[in-house]
């Protein structure tokens, strides 16, 4: 099992729970993730969803063998199910982060609602530096909240940010000892799930109406230069690089 499931009254936790490998993304935990975002949109029992990981850990990014494995990024791949699944989910979704974010640890929060982070987050998108492309997104909604320099710092550089900084651009709404993160953060979605759920549901649908069909566009857009680079001997030799880093 690499992602707990849990429910508590109104609420839908989800636990990044592959702690050996700092919660990097497999193909079999994006579908998880799937199966259950996508079982939560039509559970009328459940009002609000909490993403987690541990008290020193969020997620690492795709596992990238994995990754490469999984064949074509088309619509069965299962990253790209997860995204699609995340970014169109009616339901307001909480992310408690602590620790590391990287790579899609740090862009799926974009399509969260409410992120809460511990004083210890380590935030990094390094995709050019692995020969790719920005992904879920990114390429749109971060420089919408934090300007275009400041995006390119974090999506052309690589260079990675903490909790300090995220809080001050609106990536985090609050940051949160370790200790207390997750209890805040199922405090946060229980008020929330004590909400009527039908103007919760329609607010959060006239918050993100604007611009949601833009963001399926980026997305596919983003997918198909994603692909193209993972061809590249540029790309090829960066993930050589990073395989040999892994086994040593």
């Amino acid at each position: 099992m690499t992602i707990l499931i849990e429910r508590h009254a109104k609420v839908l936790t989800l636990t990044l729970d592959r702690p050996d490998k700092k919660n990097a993304l497999s193909s079999a935990m994006y579908l998880q993730l799937t199966k259950a975002l996508y079982d939560a949109e039509h559970d009328a029992n459940v009002h609000v969803i909490v993403l987690r990981g541990q008290q020193d850990c969020f997620c690492a990014g795709n596992d990238l063998a994995d990754f490469v494995a999984a064949g074509a990024l088309n619509a069965e791949h299962p990253t790209v199910m997860f995204l699609h699944q995340l970014s169109q989910c009616s339901k307001p979704v909480v992310a408690a982060v602590a620790g590391l974010a990287i790579g899609i640890g740090t862009t799926a929060l974009l399509h969260c609602d409410l992120v809460y982070a511990a004083p210890d987050c380590r935030f990094q998108m390094p995709f050019t530096a692995l020969g790719l492309c920005p992904e879920a997104a990114s390429s749109l909604l971060l420089p919408k909240l934090i300007g275009y320099q400041k995006a390119a710092q974090y999506l052309l550089l690589g260079e990675a940010f903490n909790a300090e900084e995220a809080a001050h651009f609106g990536l985090v709404n609050q940051i949160v000892s370790n200790e207390q993160l997750f209890a805040f953060a199922a405090e946060k979605a229980m008020k929330l799930a004590a909400l009527p759920s039908e103007a919760v549901m329609q607010s959060k649908k006239l918050l993100r109406q604007p611009q949601q069909q833009l963001v399926q566009q980026v997305l596919h857009e983003e997918l198909a230069v994603f692909e193209h680079l993972l061809q590249t001997s540029d790309c090829q030799q960066a993930l050589q690089r990073f395989f040999q880093r892994s086994k040593s």
